[in-house]
């Protein structure tokens, strides 16, 4: 994916792109690839692919939830910081949690969040299981290829305000939606909304859903 192409996908999920964004992002990209010769945080580097599918693909949440109406978002197993880093960049009005349980990738994504002069997002070396205990809520919850559904949905929907959402970013996911079922049922969780499509490369297949509380 080139930087025109990114631009034009981007805008078509109805996001703008200015020059300042386009800058932040290089910063990423540069930063992520010198520390990625010394610590393991992708297998992705060809600048094409991390604009697809790093970047690009972080933007597909906009596709099932307008994130200028949310106000804090945590992002479980953050991994480089995909997709909250990328989420605060494209909307700064979100307060940000990124959490991973990898001290190393903990650091190398506050000192690239002080690089880039973002406020309002830190990321913080804990598990979603103790964000649980201390009765931490969020009015979005995300997590992109951490866990199978029936084991990320305990960790992840304890974390949602009343009326706040988990979006899951999956590939296919209807085994682990039917895995699911019995568990989203005893808790009175349901599939508001389920986006499936392609990248733009037409070879990748996402599933983006908006998992919900019965109120």
């Amino acid at each position: 994916m080139t930087i025109e192409e990114f631009i034009k996908e981007v805008e078509a999920l109805g996001i703008k792109v200015t020059e300042e964004k386009l800058e932040q992002l290089d910063i990423i990209y540069n930063t992520l690839v010198e520390t990625n010769k010394t610590m393991n945080l992708t297998r992705i580097t060809e600048k094409a692919d991390v604009y697809l599918k790093h970047f690009y693909d972080s933007l597909t949440l906009a596709k099932v939830y307008d994130l200028t109406k949310a106000n804090t978002l945590c992002d479980i197993g953050t991994g480089a910081g995909f997709p909250g880093l990328v989420l605060k960049v494209f909307y700064p009005n979100l307060e940000i949690t990124l959490v991973d349980s990898l001290l190393k990738r903990v650091n190398y994504l506050n000192n690239l969040i002080e690089k880039l002069n973002l406020t309002e997002i830190k990321a913080y070396h804990n598990r979603a299981e103790e964000l649980i205990k201390q009765h931490k809520k969020f009015d979005i919850v995300t997590a992109r290829a951490v866990a199978s559904l029936p084991k990320l949905l305990p960790w992840t929907m304890p974390l949602v305000n009343k009326n706040g959402s988990f979006l899951a970013m999956k590939g296919n996911v209807e085994e682990e939606l039917n895995q699911s079922k019995d568990l989203m049922q005893k808790n009175k969780w349901y599939v508001n909304k389920k986006e499936v499509f392609n990248l733009p490369n037409k070879e990748d297949t996402r599933t983006v859903l908006e998992i919900k509380n019965k109120v």
